[in-house]
This record gives structure tokens, sequence and C-alpha cells, in this order.
């Protein structure tokens, strides 16, 4: 889809319209527009006309969400198991433009320092990119995005943190994107070994993708730990046990995880094995 003719008050309103977009070429649009609104320094962070974030986001009436146990699981030697899946990974790139979208409108009134709105905007524009090649991807194998259940409590953990800045990074960045980095490397692989390239190399920009944000993330907790003197690791830990319902479950991709700033110190006395 081109561009829309799109031009945002300011940066928290733009977020907003895209959060609360059902149309999901026109959310992915929006982004765009905003990024490069704010990118260029053409907009203000805020406005006293901005309307407040929504608690859900806008979505289209497919696809129906259901519970984790309900959404299909197929393996990926046949084209449906591996439609599936890339199903079921554009469900959670969606659900990560939002959730960028979200950090920056619901915490911008906090004042954080303008590089904040830098590294978020570059996150949702990114999450885009990757919903769009991943539907792209579906629509290539015969599908779309819709036409199998999805995952309805993806959505939780912005709902949980919304009062919270702090506990935003920990959870959103620092549990759920950085599983993306443990995650990935396998499908890859698998989808190597399956001859289905085209799906592999759209999960290399992700894999390169994620680390970044994981580090985004790992920078602004970090600073707010500094400012206040805190001990990050700590922190994190007391933060996820308050506001995070499931489990942190290994294999951990230490490897990419600390280079992005998120050492063991702070998860392994969080995860599954060490109860």
């Amino acid at each position: 889809m081109e561009d829309i003719a799109y031009r945002p008050e300011s940066l928290r309103g733009g977020c907003v319209d895209a959060v609360s977009a059902a149309d999901l070429d026109r959310k992915t649009a929006i982004v765009r527009a905003v990024a490069d609104r704010w990118f260029s320094r053409s907009i203000s962070i805020l406005s006293p006309l901005d309307p407040l974030p929504p608690d859900t986001p806008g979505r289209p009436e497919r696809p129906a969400l259901v519970e984790p146990r309900h959404v299909p699981r197929r393996g990926l030697h046949t084209q449906k198991g591996r439609m599936a899946l890339i199903h079921a990974l554009c469900h959670i790139e969606l659900n990560a433009i939002d959730l960028a979208l979200d950090i920056v409108a619901r915490f911008a009134a906090e004042r954080p320092p303008a590089s904040f709105f830098d590294g978020w905007m570059e996150v949702a524009f990114e999450e885009a990119k990757h919903f769009t090649l991943l539907r792209n991807r579906l629509r290539d194998l015969g599908g779309d995005y819709g036409d199998l259940p999805a995952h309805g409590g993806l959505w939780e953990a912005a709902h949980q943190t919304r009062n919270d800045l702090h506990a935003r990074l920990a959870v959103v960045p620092l549990i759920l994107e950085a599983r993306g980095l443990d995650v990935t490397p396998s499908l890859l692989e698998k989808m190597v070994e399956t001859g289905d390239e085209e799906t592999a190399a759209i999960l290399r920009i992700i894999y390169e993708d994620e680390k970044k944000h994981v580090a985004i993330g790992a920078k602004w907790f970090r600073f707010y730990c500094a400012r206040e003197r805190i001990n990050p690791a700590q922190r994190f830990q007391e933060l996820v046990r308050a506001n995070f319902r499931g489990e942190l479950k290994p294999p951990f991709n230490d490897r990419a995880r600390s280079e992005a700033g998120l050492t063991p110190l702070f998860y392994c006395a969080l995860s599954a094995s060490s109860r």
C-alpha cells in the first residue's frame, strides 16, 4: 500500500492514531508517516489536543482471538505448517508495533529525553516492516493474515504495565522481545532445512532488528535505574515478579542477550529451571 496523506499534529497524537487504527494497511502507513515526521523533527512530542491512548489497539474482524492452547500447531515440513508459523509471527509483530507505539503515547507526558522517542519510533517502524514482510510472504503462499485464529493474550503486558514505565521496559523489550532472540535462530535453521529461503531471509532481518530492540529496552531500563541509584538486575527481577504471569523458559541465547545489555544476572534467577 502507498503511504497515506496523513500529517500528525504531534508524536503522541500520531502514535495514538496508529494504535487505534483497525485497518492494518492504514496502521502501518501511519507508523511510517509519524516516524518520518518525527525523525525530520517536524512535529512536537505532544499537544494538549492529543487523544488518550486506547485500552486495546484497533484490530480487524479477523483473526479470531483465542486462548493459546487453541492456536493451531503444525510441523514445518508442510507448506500449511510453515504458513501457520508465519501467521503466528505476523500476529506477534502486529502486537509489537502497538507496544512500541504505546510506550511513546502513554509515557510522553513523563518527558523522557528526546532520544527515548527516537529509539521507540525506530522500533515501531521496524516492527511495521516485519509485519508487512511476513504478511506479504503469507500472500505469496496463497494465504493472508486473519486466516487462522491467533493468541489473544499478547496485549496483556501493555495493560498490566500501563501505569509504570519501568515495568513496561522490563516486561516488553527485556522479556517478550528477548524471547525472540532465543527462538528465532532455530526457526531460521528449520526454514533453511525445508528449502524455504524466502521466509528464512525475513527471519534473518527480524533477528538482527530484535537485537537492536532489546538493546534499546536495556539502555533505557539501565538509564532509569542509574538515575535512581538502583541495582538494575535486582529491580528487573522485582518488576517481573510483580507484573509478568508467565515463566522465563530456557534455553536462552545468552550471547545475543548479553550483546544487547541483558546479561544472565538479570534473568537466570527467574527462569523455570532455577525454581
